[in-house]
């Protein structure tokens, strides 16, 4: 210790009474390496004192008036002018404290860390798992009621959902051939698709008024069904909205408006996420359907999708109608002039 090699030569004298029957006597105080050695002039040790169990009786007061730790009776007086002597066994004294272990310290650090990974869980794995949880448990027609409400939030900016009594049937061919509950044509507002809860897709009017082939709004559906096999619409409303969203449906069984205000205004406003090749090229054969109509749809070059049209699952195999011309020319009509 730095402490005890730059004292270990400090000597001083000083009045040292082992009692209070007894006399003050003169005596050399030294110091060792945890000790203060008492001695008389004759170099023959009194007594010995830790340094760590040495009590000043008069702090800021001189004489300075020292006793051990618990024996208030035997004292040793050191004058102003020891500073040399005084200023060794306050240093020492610090030394020694700062050495030894702290019990208290270790139990508020442990304490402390605790608190800490706990707060760490709370911040970072339960809203996770409490999102995971509750797009788990919401039953199915709770997640319809949740696409329902969202879609009347939509049509406020859209305006109402294309409908007509001669082409419905047709919709509900096509969402039957794509493997979805219910395809709804919106005239404006959602850029192309869009997967609602509860298995509604949202198309916009130019995907069946645009095109000849009933094979390009078919592959839009198909393309929101993969987006929705690799991120649940309900799970990405949640993520979009916060842990306060989940905790809240999961207690209450309901969302705010200004929840799915909040979600509407988002997911209108970004393009839709982009989708690995193979995940796209994997539904589109379940659902034996062509991916070229729908590439040429989102690049009519070709270059940006020509993964999906070389690899195209229907290619040089016979194909199987998505709708008959006459579905598909009532469905083009739906949304009217």
């Amino acid at each position: 210790m730095t402490a005890l090699k730059q004292y270990q030569r400090i000597e001083a004298t000083g009045l040292w009474r082992p009692s209070p029957d007894e006399q003050r006597r003169e005596v050399v105080v030294s110091i060792g390496k945890a000790t203060l050695t008492i001695s008389d002039f004759n170099d023959r040790a009194l007594t010995h004192w830790s340094l760590a169990a040495l009590e000043r009786q008069n702090p800021g007061v001189f004489p300075a008036v020292f006793c051990p730790d618990g024996d208030p009776d035997e004292t040793l007086e050191l004058g102003e002018s020891e500073t040399t002597m005084l200023e060794a066994i306050d240093r020492l004294q610090h030394a020694i404290e700062r050495s030894r272990p702290h019990p208290g310290r270790l139990r508020w650090m442990s304490v402390g860390g605790v608190v800490a990974a706990v707060l760490a869980v709370l911040l970072f794995w339960l809203p996770g798992a409490l999102q995971n949880h509750v797009v788990s448990v919401v039953p199915e027609i709770k997640r319809q009621e949740i696409g329902d409400t969202i879609l009347r939030r939509i049509e406020r900016v859209s305006g109402q959902a294309c409908s007509s009594v001669d082409a419905q049937a047709s919709l509900d061919r096509l969402a039957s051939r794509t493997g979805v509950r219910q395809i709804i044509i919106l005239p404006a507002g959602v850029q192309d698709s869009l997967s609602l809860p509860g298995g509604t897709v949202l198309l916009n009017r130019a995907l069946v008024e645009d095109h000849e082939d009933p094979a390009v709004a078919a592959g839009y559906v198909i393309a929101e069904r993969a987006r929705a096999a690799l991120n649940d619409p309900l799970d990405d409303l949640l993520d979009r909205t916060g842990a306060a969203s989940a905790f809240r449906l999961l207690t209450t069984g309901e969302l705010t408006p200004e929840i799915i205000d909040t979600y509407t205004e988002q997911v209108l406003s970004q393009p839709r996420p982009s989708l690995p090749d193979d995940d796209l090229l994997a539904m589109f054969s379940q659902n034996a359907l062509p991916s070229t109509p729908y590439a040429y749809a989102q690049d009519i070059t070709g270059e940006s999708v020509l993964g999906l049209i070389e690899a195209d699952p229907m290619a040089g195999r016979t194909l199987e109608q998505v709708l008959p011309d006459r579905d598909w020319v009532r469905l083009q009509n739906i949304c009217g002039e």
